[in-house]
């Protein structure tokens, strides 16, 4: 009977593990089809991370820094100083622009001045000296007359004087016809001459242009020495130092502004009916807690492989199909909270509803 009895209870025992077994299995199957009704018509991906604009902060001169006014992952408004640059030279810069600039000044205040002379002066000297040869051609005739006078009479009606007086003021009469005509001849350019004196002011002119370039240059020159924060954000990657001369475009910081968003490589299959606009829910590595809401802003027109140093050459005769990742970008609508740090790449999980 000791046999018989125990083979009942072993079939009890395989008929319960069976259950057990069917139970498990249905739950399995009860999970697996829970989790694929809950995720119908979702896409999602783990290559994901926070993205951001960092900038890159640079002098734009070069100087040894004075002053240093910020620290790593501090938070600046947009026009806080961040360092200082040493300003002496600069100013000195400055100072001797300015100089330069007053003296083309004055110099073009008197080539100004000269001008407005010219124009009254040279044509009132040609006046002068066109009388000066009307004068002289009188004259000249009346000697001339006066010499033919004398040459026409009688020995005994004049004196050798007279013809000596005559022939001399003749002469002379000649001389100053010749000297008020070269009078006029160098008078007669007025207005090559007032051109001349008006080519002088232009010229000074672009000299005044230039010496207040110079002026500008240098202070906008020493307003570079005091750097400041083109917008809001943190500042990262600080690698700058009280002391340290720095030249004009060397990288020494960076600042992440406050504006964030989720860049997600999904598979080129994933892509097949997400839009732009379609809402997104977003989950943070770093805080399990922290919910965010988004929507698919964009999807990028090249593969990530597309746009690598070194992008696949496919026509080589050894290709291999493998799917492809292609970023979309998604922007963050709610749930930030200020609290919480969030670096530019830390790991999200986005659950696209595209359906």
């Amino acid at each position: 009977m000791a046999p018989g009895k125990a083979k009942p209870a072993g079939s009890r025992r395989r008929v319960i593990l069976l259950i057990v077994i069917v139970l498990f299995l249905a739950g399995l199957a009860y999970v697996g089809y829970a989790y694929w009704i809950a995720n119908l018509g979702y896409q999602t991906t783990d290559d994901a991370y926070l993205d951001g604009n960092a900038i890159t902060i640079a002098p734009r001169i070069s100087g040894a820094v004075v002053s240093l006014d910020v620290t790593d992952n501090q938070f600046v408004h947009k026009g806080d100083p961040i360092i200082h640059i040493d300003p002496r030279q600069y100013q000195i810069d400055l100072e001797q622009a300015e100089a330069q600039l007053a003296t083309a000044k004055g110099q073009l205040a008197g080539f100004k001045y000269a001008a407005q002379v010219a124009r009254k002066n040279f044509p009132a000297a040609l006046a002068i000296a066109q009388a000066q040869l009307a004068s002289a051609n009188a004259a000249l005739v009346k000697a001339e007359a006066d010499y033919k006078r004398q040459m026409a009479l009688p020995r005994r009606a004049t004196t050798q004087q007279e013809v000596d007086t005559a022939t001399s003021n003749w002469h002379q009469a000649q001389a100053q016809v010749r000297l008020a005509q070269a009078q006029v001849q160098e008078a007669e350019p007025v207005q090559e001459k007032i051109g001349q004196a008006d080519a002088q002011v232009t010229q000074n002119t672009g000299e005044v242009a230039q010496a207040q370039a110079r002026v500008d240059q240098a202070k906008l020159n020493l307003s570079f020495t005091v750097l400041r924060a083109p917008q809001d954000g943190w500042v990262t990657k600080r690698s700058v130092e009280v002391g340290n001369y720095l030249a004009a475009g060397q990288q020494i910081m960076s600042l992440v502004p406050k504006k964030i968003w989720v860049t997600a490589n999904f598979k080129e299959t994933q892509l097949t009916n997400m839009r732009p606009g379609q809402p997104v829910t977003i989950t943070v590595d770093a805080y399990p807690n922290m919910k965010l809401e988004g929507h698919v802003d964009s999807i990028q027109r090249g593969t990530g492989a597309k746009f690598t140093a070194f992008p696949p050459e496919n026509a080589t005769g050894n290709f291999v199909k493998i799917v492809q990742r292609v970023p979309v970008k998604i922007d963050i609508d709610k749930g930030l909270d200020v609290e919480h740090a969030m670096p530019l790449g830390l790991s999200v999980y986005p659950r696209v509803k595209v359906k």
